[in-house]
């Protein structure tokens, strides 16, 4: 395959979607679904907010009478950190948003960065990549993730140009700086950059002559300068913060996986966007006027083994392998590119498409953010009735079966902790994982998430029935039950207890009676 020209070339000459003004222009499209709502509506995002006001309160606020928050050097703190300053100058909610919002910009800019470095210039096929900046991880609210990969990207893109510049000794020292601090946002986006670096400097030591074996030895040395963060891997994940590791080689979840990369709201949509990428990736391969990349094509063969290797949950967390999806897609697709004596007309048609899918997704978004916003401001009309460090417990409901729109109530509650420093039941407790604890052990099972996600019926084993959570609620333990989106339920089980709030099926009770069920449990 032929090698791109690195020559210069004047802003004037480029094509429209080369521009630095064009590239500019996408990553601020790309934060537009954000723009409406109050709280960005990505799943578990609310749950993340209520650990930051715990942490931003500080030592001896009342907030910490329910929660223990304890700062340590962990591969999980992006957003942790990025919040103390922000929330300070704008307020948690604002600041939370900005930084949400900038978590699509930053991997749109990644991405045409990356093409740019590899091809000489972007490529119109790069467009189509885009939308994978709102794939199902960032939509499930891993947002430290998401924000450690966006990094990883515009890392990736400035590794390639110290490299095309020559520059290879002043990379290795910046890189000691950024490859620890990439670790601290998340784990993820560190390993991703050693894989997006290693791959593409093997490619580039044996397009010097240098056999296989050497390459991969030098593509090694090279990459030892992000190598330092191993040793604070193993400070983190030693003794008892392992986790659990396990659910290996689950071939049918993992092309369920694949499937979902841009599940969103409409299945059909979503599924038919996946198709597109794919067909995009299948055409390159036998097309006479494209080719794919010899560097990002070894990176997105690299990828594929990673996803193929690494089982669901890895050191207690979950999704470890599905977070890897957009990204396995998105390599190959900024890897295509136009063959030398490809037309014009073939380069604007390709950049006119992959605009429109980019465009056509973004909308899609949009609508859906607007929706689940729109389900938020009335379901967060109840923390008008909640008094500040109140003792509040919150069900929501959830629809048995692999419904395609994903449920953004789970962990709604935590607002209730943003707004009033109330307790909620929603806060994740596990040891090393995350920095804070419950501090409730009246609670019992209700203490912690998943408590609060609860069905109709029986269900998974972690979910329970809400007919079930209100007979087994210790009522000695709270204060207010908040109902959101509930399942249908009976309603003998709420005596005791007075409707204080209604908005549709949403409901929030006080509990007047904290003895009544606790003797025919």
């Amino acid at each position: 395959m032929t090698a791109p020209s690195h020559a210069p070339v004047r802003q004037s000459d480029l094509n429209w979607w080369e521009r630095r003004a064009t590239v500019i222009m996408l990553a601020l499209i790309a934060t537009i679904p954000l723009f409406w709502p109050t709280i960005p509506p990505l799943v578990d995002l609310p749950g993340h907010m209520g650990r930051y006001r715990v942490q931003l309160d500080g030592d001896g606020s009342a907030i910490r009478h329910f929660y223990n928050f304890h700062w340590a050097l962990i591969g999980n703190l992006g957003v942790d950190l990025l919040i103390v300053p922000l929330a300070k100058l704008l307020g948690l909610e604002l600041g939370v948003k900005l930084i949400v919002m900038a978590i699509p910009a930053m991997t749109v800019a990644g991405l045409l960065w990356i093409a740019r470095e590899v091809h000489g210039r972007v490529q119109p096929t790069a467009l189509f990549a885009l939308p994978l900046a709102y794939g199902h991880p960032f939509l499930f609210g891993f947002v430290n993730f998401s924000l450690s990969m966006a990094l990883a990207l515009l890392a990736f893109g400035l590794w390639l140009r110290l490299a095309r510049l020559g520059r290879q000794r002043l990379r290795a020292l910046v890189f000691l700086l950024i490859s620890p601090l990439i670790w601290i946002t998340h784990t993820f986006g560190w390993g991703m950059l050693g894989i997006l670096a290693f791959s593409a400097e093997l490619i580039r030591q044996h397009d010097r002559g240098i056999g296989w074996f050497r390459a991969w030895f030098h593509a090694g040395v090279q990459c030892l300068t992000l190598a330092p963060p191993i040793l604070l891997m193993i400070l983190w994940r030693s003794g008892h913060v392992t986790g659990q590791t396990g659910d290996w080689f689950h071939w049918s979840r993992k092309w369920e996986w694949f499937e979902r990369t841009l599940r969103d709201r409409w299945e059909w949509f979503d599924k038919g966007s996946v198709a597109v990428l794919c067909a995009l990736f299948v055409t390159a391969i036998g097309s006479r006027r494209l080719e794919i990349s010899r560097n990002l094509g070894a990176t997105a063969l690299f990828l594929l083994v990673v996803f193929i290797v690494l089982p669901r949950i890895v050191f207690g967390s979950a999704y470890a392998d599905m977070r890897l999806t957009p990204y396995l897609i998105a390599i190959p697709i900024i890897g295509i590119r136009l063959r030398p004596g490809a037309s014009v007309c073939l380069a604007r048609g390709l950049a006119i498409a992959g605009l429109l899918f980019f465009g056509v997704r973004i909308a899609a978004n949009t609508v859906s953010f607007a929706i689940a916003s729109t389900g938020y401001d009335r379901a967060l009309g109840a923390l008008s009735y909640v008094p500040e460090h109140a003792r509040l417990v919150s069900f929501t409901g959830y629809k048995c079966g692999n419904s395609w729109s994903t449920n953004r109530m789970e962990h709604l509650g935590a607002i209730a902790i943003v707004r009033k420093r109330a307790y909620s039941n929603d806060q994740w407790d596990m040891a090393g994982a995350q920095l804070l604890t419950t501090n409730k052990p009246d609670a019992g099972f209700f203490r912690a998430d998943p408590s609060q996600v609860v069905v109709a019926g029986k269900c998974r084993d972690r979910w329970r029935p809400l007919n079930w959570s209100l007979t087994h609620l210790p009522r000695d333990a709270f204060d207010y039950v908040w109902l959101i989106d509930p399942p249908a339920f009976d309603p003998a089980l709420t005596g005791g207890m007075t409707q204080i709030w209604q908005a549709g099926t949403d409901r929030l009770y006080r509990i007047d009676d904290h003895a009544m069920l606790q003797a025919t449990r």
